[in-house]
């Protein structure tokens, strides 16, 4: 009876509301709600069908059994098994209705260069609640990627984010510079790893620039830079940053072969970071 005194539109905005291609059945049940609304959605509704036998395919090839195991997950990885830019960009498109999903991995080497943007671009405001683990390493991000990755994150995707593999994805300067911003707006990022792409001093820069009075990556622990292009001048910057207050939680820092000489390199040690094996350098405690 309370859907008959909404108008048709109302109906149709309900219904809109409802579609949800991991499960559609309800979508469905309400469009039955009237014969007027039933024929009004004949094409959502198709459409509806088929998202839903796209999904279930998309996540068959992730090894879900069910569109219902699928939105349930909260672990979604694709290593090496051949993703295709509309495959992204269902997934991103989906974002919004995996709501449980905390890990989400996508390693693909001979991945189209446009799929990271395709993805990201579909990834809406508060998409992915819960995910505090992306990796996409080895898969090709590059600038237009990471720009695009920023965008995400700027309309409110990934609110949760603690943990950002980036490494060797052919990240630049440009790349790191445009998705700085959104990282130093994300108080729970913990861990960032760019190792092994082609960035330097400019990226770097944008990413510990001395903080204002609220601070920026005040929880970040762990930065992997190793790898890269950043030079005595970049490593310089660090320092500075470091000394000023910039990544007051950060314990475990690699600048492994990167140009940067071991005398300049010095200088971050000097900061509080003790050199460590491997490469890496830890905070000294008081623990």
């Amino acid at each position: 009876m309370a859907l008959a005194a909404l108008s048709g539109d109302e109906q149709r905005v309900i219904f809109s509301r409802l579609c949800n291609p991991l499960d559609p059945g309800v979508a469905v049940a309400f469009g039955s709600a009237s014969n007027e609304l039933w024929t009004a959605t004949q094409g959502p509704r198709q459409q509806l069908q088929a998202d839903y036998e796209a999904a279930a395919a998309l996540g068959r090839k992730a090894g879900k059994r069910s569109c219902k195991e699928l939105r349930e997950a909260k672990s979604f990885q694709w290593q090496g098994l051949g993703i295709s830019l509309d495959d992204l960009a269902l997934l991103g498109t989906l974002g919004s209705v995996l709501l449980a999903l905390d890990t989400l991995i996508l390693h693909e080497r001979a991945a189209n260069p446009d799929g990271v943007p395709r993805l990201a671009e579909k990834l809406g405001a508060g998409a992915l609640p819960a995910a505090t683990y992306l990796s996409l390493n080895t898969t090709p991000v590059g600038d237009a990627g990471a720009s695009a990755l920023a965008a995400a994150l700027g309309r409110g995707a990934l609110p949760r984010l603690k943990t950002l593999f980036l490494s060797s994805t052919a990240l630049g300067d440009a790349g790191l510079v445009a998705l700085a911003p959104a990282l130093r707006r994300r108080p729970a990022l913990e861990g960032l790893y760019v190792a092994g792409n082609p960035l330097g001093g400019d990226g770097l820069a944008a990413l510990v620039a001395p903080p204002p009075p609220t601070g920026v990556l005040a929880n970040l622990k762990t930065l992997h830079l190793g790898y890269t292009q950043i030079t005595d001048a970049g490593c310089a910057a660090l320092a500075s940053a470091l000394e000023s207050g910039a990544l007051p939680s950060l314990k475990t820092l690699w600048l492994v072969s990167i140009p940067a000489s071991a005398a300049v390199k010095a200088t971050v040690q000097r900061t509080g970071l003790q050199v460590h094996r491997c490469g890496s350098f830890c905070r000294t405690t008081n623990e």
